[in-house]
């Protein structure tokens, strides 16, 4: 037993004993991380055994950095790369129980936003996390105890080359035996999950950086030859109008209503015999709203920013990150620079800091006349605000004077913020019980979801007393899920089946309602995303998009393309789900048989095209090289936002 003793004491005196030591606390920590705080999708041995290892060959070469250092000043730079590896991975699990995706380099631009999140990261955290930081105490004691005896001398570089040659051995061997189960990994695709589930958290994070710099660098040798590759496409893709919309709603205003975290489920939703939605499932009936049931979200990282994106441009978001973050200087052909030669005016309305997602910023390269921010609104009554800003009744009877203000014909959005994660409302202001699945999140969904229809409702009435009712197309829609994948268990008891991959398909429908005074109305189940809004919007106000580059087409036209792609290359149609590599039949919901899978993949990597040549346009900054006949280009430096500016000018 004394020897025993004697060799650990002896293998905690030797630096590359405490290095081993690391790498298996690390490595231990990591995989047990990625197994149980990830949805991966692992399946089968060779993914399982992926899944084991690709955590140790990244621990190994990141920790042996340290072994270049001289001194007890290896000991620091292992404690400070064990504790930077820890934040990390612990930071993907926080961010990884909301959006069920993982940190980008881009996402790390957004932290202007961090400040206004408050109640919703707080409400990400558990109590056993603590857990996922008890080995970080345990490097910090090894380096600080004087109980443990440090090595001075300086470790040789043969072994520090040794050890983190052998650190790459492994990742390479990681890598080519994930190549052998998924050929392609690193250069097909988009789904960020399909590399932490083959390569691992820490080479996901290099995989993240190269992916980042690559995409930097595509404004600088962007040419204006690279667009005519793009115009090509969209041309030869464009869905003539339908006659019988065409100018529907010629010469009307424009109202979007942004209805946040809302998805198409609570539509007709009752709840303990209740309707959840009384006003929005009275539009389905209404003879001027035609109402889209197949209508999905395409949003990737950036969420809310990528839903305005879309319906603005018709370009899809980023892959990593948000365009509103990295792309705001970039030149566009948005909704209301096109609406603005044909005498519109265009504003914002938003209850919240105008820094937030930039929009301060990019809705000038929009070409936005006005963006009324929470500087606009009184914010002094704690009763009247959300955690992301005005809630929606006291936003919009605060918005109305704004709204009369504005010239008419005019395009607008007023964007919500009531129904947001973590759905928390003051009880006093609910008008329907929570549900009782045992999820809260999901619970208190119902409720503030409640409110945002009453408030909708407000709206409409509001529009009416205003005399502006009977002149305005309204249109809402849903940005993106309100319940992500995490929250699987309590949905399965709201949605009363299984959640299974073709079901959480299912789910990312959100609600799209255009409701247009003299134009018949109905439920359309025409399969479309938010790329297609700004084509639809424009052909009702009878402008043809023929000439812009828009990845979308017209909802309503006969020639509508019903394929709708997923940020992450997956798609859904009226006849074939895909998700994550697999194909499912829409009527069924079960596996494609190998006789359908050669359509099914070359509807596949039509969808890997057109996102891949919508990324093309946004990195590359390429409309810049691009100005349609009789479009007029937008110049930001002409906007001001600040609130003298925006009063003088009204």
């Amino acid at each position: 037993m004394k020897n025993l003793v004697s060799k650990k004491d002896d293998l905690l005196h030797n630096f590359l004993g405490i290095y081993l030591l690391a790498v298996l606390m690390l490595w231990f920590k990591t995989y047990i991380s990625q197994l149980s705080q990830f949805d991966l999708g692992v399946e089968g041995v060779i993914q399982q055994f992926l899944l084991l290892i690709n955590p140790l060959g990244s621990a190994m070469l990141f920790l042996g950095f340290s072994f270049l250092f001289r001194g007890k000043r290896k000991y620091t730079s292992l404690v400070i790369i064990y504790t930077l590896m820890s934040i990390l991975l612990y930071a993907n699990i926080v961010y990884y129980r909301f959006f069920s995706d993982f940190i980008t380099l881009p996402t790390l631009s957004q932290t202007q936003n961090f400040g206004d999140l408050g109640g919703s990261v707080l409400s990400l955290l558990k109590p056993y996390d603590i857990l996922f930081f008890v080995d970080v105490f345990v490097m910090f004691y090894l380096r600080f105890s004087r109980k443990i005896k440090k090595e001075t001398n300086r470790v040789g570089y043969k072994k520090a080359i040794t050890i983190i040659a052998f650190a790459l051995v492994v990742s390479f061997l990681n890598l080519g035996l994930a190549e052998t189960n998924r050929p392609q990994l690193l250069t097909r695709g988009f789904d960020r999950n399909y590399i932490v589930k083959y390569l691992g958290m820490y080479n996901y994070t290099i995989y993240d950086s190269v992916e980042t710099m690559k995409a930097s660098s595509q404004r600088a040798l962007a040419d204006s030859s690279d667009i005519t590759e793009v115009i090509n496409y969209t041309k030869s893709n464009y869905a003539k109008p339908n006659a019988k919309y065409f100018g529907a709603a010629k010469g009307m205003n424009v109202i979007y209503l942004h209805l946040e975290s809302f998805q198409n489920f609570l539509i007709n939703y009752k709840l303990n015999g209740e309707e959840v939605t009384p006003f929005l499932n009275s539009l389905t009936k209404d003879k001027n709203t035609m109402y889209f049931d197949n209508f999905f979200h395409q949003t990737g990282q950036g969420k809310t920013s990528d839903a305005e994106f879309m319906l603005e441009n018709s370009l899809f978001g980023l892959p990593q990150g948000s365009a509103y973050i990295t792309k705001a200087q970039n030149t566009y052909q948005a909704a209301p620079s096109i609406l603005k030669d044909y005498g519109y005016t265009s504003a914002v309305f938003h209850g919240n800091n105008g820094s937030f997602w930039n929009r301060n910023v990019i809705y000038k390269s929009f070409g936005y006349d006005k963006f009324f921010d929470a500087s606009y609104y009184n914010t002094d009554s704690s009763g009247d605000m959300a955690e992301y800003g005005v809630l929606d009744k006291p936003f919009f009877e605060q918005s109305q004077s704004l709204l009369s203000s504005l010239p008419q014909p005019f395009y607008t959005k007023l964007i919500t913020v009531g129904n947001h994660y973590p759905y928390k409302m003051d009880q006093n202001l609910v008008t329907i019980d929570k549900a009782n699945t045992g999820d809260p999140s999901v619970d208190n969904y119902f409720q503030t979801a409640r409110y945002a229809d009453e408030a909708i409702e407000q709206v409409f009435n509001q529009l009416k007393e205003l005399g502006l009712y009977d002149n305005t197309m309204i249109v809402l829609y849903g940005d993106h899920y309100g319940i992500s994948d995490n929250h699987n268990t309590a949905m399965e008891q709201v949605i009363g089946k299984e959640i299974t991959p073709y079901e959480s398909a299912n789910l990312q429908r959100v609600p799209l309602f255009i409701h247009v005074p003299g134009m018949q109305g109905g439920t359309d189940h025409t399969y479309g995303g938010q790329t297609d809004l700004l084509p639809t919007v424009l052909h009702l106000l009878g402008i043809d998009t023929q000439k812009f580059v828009q990845f979308g087409s017209d909802l309503l036209s006969e020639e509508h393309d019903e394929i709708v792609p997923f940020r992450n290359g997956d798609f859904v149609s009226p006849t074939i789900y895909s998700i994550n590599e697999k194909f499912y039949d829409n009527k069924t919901g079960l596996l494609l048989d190998d006789s359908q899978l050669e359509s099914a993949k070359t509807i596949k990597n039509e969808v890997d095209h057109k996102l891949y040549l919508s990324d093309k346009v946004v990195n590359g900054d390429l409309l810049r090289f691009y100005t349609p006949k009789g479009y007029t280009p937008v110049d930001p430096s002409q906007y001001n936002y600040s609130k003298d500016e925006n009063v003088e000018s009204n």
